[in-house]
């Protein structure tokens, strides 16, 4: 039975990796999770320098999910480097590294640093505000989000992917605007905006008001993204959005994802990645399923 997928000429030993923000850099549910198990570990986003990230509180639960307003905080990339590759390196597993920057000047430094490190792929995160023009997030202006891809894929040693955020129209033009500047692969979705508020306080239960919203209750609206973005473009996406068990992993395969993406699962129940891959493999027994690929959009 092969579990193997392929992201733009990186073999993945199986389509399940982790979410960038819900998982560190694979040391701190290491103890848990036999990171070989997993085809690929996506680190936490990482920046040219260290971020504090937005006042708290930052997390708030919701009715089948959650709203963060972590703010991207993370210690830089010389921390980065110097104490998670290393780390992960002992690992028989691929090390993709989330990218996040406020200027286009922001994300080139943090490429063309890791140009030289030992890790497979980028994951660029476009959901970021633009400082520049005036905090719109790169990824909500299709302009932006194929000159930003179009940028850092002159600086990547790796391949690139660009990871889509949900916030906006249509998400074809989005993925098609990223195809076109040279993206290698698509991830998507990055997570909704949304609000929460604490009636018995009365103020917003995130200090940011408005923060992402991810978990099961988004996972229709991912699905839905993902078979649209596979009908649109010819490279590969990681689907991601409220994924729990095979099942709701299988659904994004069948829509057209390649690999999936295992996040807000991670907080409830850290051994939901390996979970996910052992139900995989026994619905390809079941359905005497041969090779994974055989069911990559199988849904038309």
């Amino acid at each position: 039975m092969n579990m193997k997928v392929n992201l733009a000429g990186v073999i993945l030993n199986n389509p399940v990796m982790t979410a960038s923000g819900t998982f560190g850099s694979g040391e701190e549910y290491s103890e848990l999770v036999d990171l070989n198990r997993l085809g690929a570990v996506v680190t936490k986003g990482v920046a040219n320098i260290p971020w504090a990230g937005n006042p708290t509180p930052r997390i708030a639960e919701t009715y089948g999910g959650m709203i963060n307003a972590i703010g991207l905080q993370n210690p830089g990339m010389d921390v980065f480097i110097k104490r998670d590759i290393p780390f992960l390196k002992k690992y028989d597993t691929k090390i993709i590294v989330n990218v996040c920057g406020k200027t286009t000047e922001d994300y080139i430094e943090v490429v063309e640093r890791l140009s030289d490190v030992p890790v497979d792929m980028l994951e660029i995160n476009i959901s970021c505000p633009n400082v520049k023009e005036g905090g719109i997030a790169f990824g909500q202006d299709p302009k932006a989000v194929e000159a930003i891809t179009r940028e850092v894929k002159k600086y990547a040693k790796q391949p690139v992917i660009m990871k889509l955020s949900p916030n906006v129209t249509d998400i074809t033009v989005m993925a098609k605007a990223a195809e076109a500047g040279g993206a290698d692969v698509l991830s998507m979705i990055n997570t909704l905006t949304g609000m929460k508020i604490d009636v018995n306080r009365r103020t917003f239960a995130v200090a940011n008001k408005t923060g992402g919203l991810s978990g099961p209750a988004i996972k229709p609206i991912a699905v839905r993204m993902v078979y649209q973005a596979a009908s649109a473009v010819k490279i590969p996406i990681i689907g991601m959005g409220g994924i729990m068990t095979a099942e709701d992993a299988l659904e994004f395969i069948l829509a057209g994802a390649t690999a999936v993406s295992v996040g807000t699962a991670n907080f409830v129940n850290p051994y939901a990645t390996t979970e996910i891959i052992a139900g995989i493999e026994d619905y390809m027994i079941k359905y005497q399923v041969e090779d994974i690929n055989e069911l990559i959009g199988a849904v038309r």
